[in-house]
C-alpha cells in the first residue's frame, strides 16, 4: 500500500521551498504543495512560521506543522527507502552536510543582499512576492503589499549582516561560490558526482533566486557561470534520473574543485559559526569577527550555533578513519577550524 502525499505550504520565492520540493521530485515522493505562505486553513500553524511547511505525524500520530528543511532531509531518509541524498561513504556524507549547511546558511545572505539592496530588485521582488501573498487583491491592494513587503524585508537586511561595509564581502563571495561551482560543473553533474546529495538540492533552493529571478545576482550568474544557470534549471526536476551507488564521488580523493568550494565554505562562512557561537555562549546580542580580512557585524543568531553542534556531532559520530579522511580533504580549507576542541 502506497504513502498518502506528503502535504507542504510555500511559495516559488522560498528557496527552502524550492529546495524541498525539487527533492521530493528526485526522490519521487509523491508531495502536494499548497500555494500559500501563511500555511493551510484548518491544518496546524508552525511556530515561528516558516516555508516550507510540512503536515506531518508525530510519535502519538498527532499532525504537527514542522518546519527546517535539513531535519526534515534525514527523518525522510529515515522514512522512505531509495534515492538517498546521503552519500554512502561517511566522510563524504560530512562534506555533503557541511556544503549544505554552507547553502542553507551563507548563501541566503547573498540572495536576501541582492533582492533588497538593489532598486530593479527591490522593484520585482516587492510586486511578485505581494501576488503570492494576496493574488486576488485588486491592483491598488498590491501595490501597497509591495511597498509593505519592500520595507519589511530591508529593514530586515540587518539580520544576516548586510550593510554598506559588508557589501563587497557579500558580492565577491557570491561570485567566487559561481566560480567554483562552474568550474566543478565542467566535469561532474553534480556536487556530490553523477548524482545529487542534500547539498546539490540546498545549493539549488538559493539558485533559483539568485541565477533564476532577482535581476542583479541573475545577470552576473549570466556573464560568468552559464553552466550554473542551466544547472539549475535542471536541477528542478531531477525524477527521470537514473542512479546507483557508484555514481557518488570516489570515497579516497575529494576533485580539486570540490577542495575550491570547501575553501570558500572556510573563507566565508567558518569564521561565522564561530564568532556566533561564541557570542552566543557570552550572552551577546551582537558580534564582530573578520570575514575575508574585512570586519563584519550582525546580530547573533542562535539557530546558526545549532548548526555548528549538529556539524561537530556528526563529525564526532564517524569512525576513526572516516575522521582522518574528512580531516585531509578540510586540511588548508580554513572548514577545518569547525571541528577543532
Amino acid at each position: 500500500m502506497s504513502s498518502p502525499p506528503l502535504r507542504l505550504s510555500g511559495v516559488p520565492g522560498s528557496p527552502y521551498t524550492r529546495k524541498m520540493a525539487a527533492l521530493l521530485r528526485y526522490r519521487r515522493l509523491a508531495f502536494e504543495l499548497y500555494p500559500s505562505s501563511k500555511g493551510v486553513p484548518g491544518l496546524p500553524r508552525a511556530q515561528p512560521h516558516l516555508l516550507p511547511t510540512f503536515y506531518l505525524p508525530d510519535a502519538q500520530g498527532q499532525l504537527q506543522a514542522v518546519t527546517d528543511s535539513t531535519p526534515l532531509i534525514r527523518r525522510f531518509e529515515a522514512e522512505f527507502a531509495g534515492r538517498s541524498v546521503m552519500p554512502s561513504s561517511p566522510a563524504l556524507a560530512l562534506i555533503d552536510a557541511l556544503l549544505e549547511d554552507f547553502a542553507d546558511e551563507w548563501l541566503t545572505k547573498a540572495m536576501f543582499h541582492y533582492r533588497w539592496s538593489y532598486a530593479p530588485d527591490i522593484d520585482k521582488a516587492g510586486h511578485i512576492l505581494a501576488t503570492w501573498l494576496q493574488p486576488l487583491a485588486s491592483d491598488e491592494e498590491l501595490r501597497q503589499m509591495a511597498d509593505w513587503v519592500s520595507t519589511r524585508q530591508i529593514e530586515r537586511l540587518r539580520f544576516v549582516g548586510s550593510n554598506p561595509q559588508t557589501m563587497p564581502i557579500i558580492e565577491a563571495g557570491y561570485q567566487r561560490v559561481l566560480q567554483a561551482m562552474e568550474a566543478h560543473l565542467r566535469q561532474h553533474r553534480f556536487m556530490m558526482g553523477a548524482r545529487p546529495g542534500s547539498c546539490d538540492f540546498g545549493l539549488y533552493g538559493q539558485l533559483t533566486q539568485l541565477v533564476q529571478f532577482d535581476p542583479t545576482p541573475m545577470a552576473v550568474a549570466v556573464a560568468h557561470a552559464p553552466r550554473v544557470c542551466g544547472w539549475v534549471a535542471v536541477a528542478e526536476d531531477l525524477s527521470g534520473l537514473e542512479v546507483n551507488d557508484g555514481d557518488w564521488l570516489a570515497g579516497d580523493a575529494l576533485p580539486a574543485t570540490l577542495s575550491a568550494l570547501l575553501r570558500e565554505v572556510g573563507r566565508l562562512y567558518a569564521p561565522l559559526l564561530l564568532a556566533n557561537a561564541h557570542a552566543l555562549q557570552a550572552g551577546q546580542a551582537e558580534f564582530t569577527t573578520l570575514v575575508d580580512g574585512e570586519a563584519w557585524s550582525q546580530q547573533v543568531f542562535p539557530y546558526q550555533a545549532k548548526c555548528l553542534l549538529w556539524l561537530r556531532r556528526d563529525y564526532q559520530a564517524l569512525a576513526q578513519g572516516e575522521r582522518q579522511r574528512v580531516d585531509q580533504w578540510l586540511q588548508g580549507t580554513g572548514c577545518e577550524v569547525l571541528f577543532k576542541d
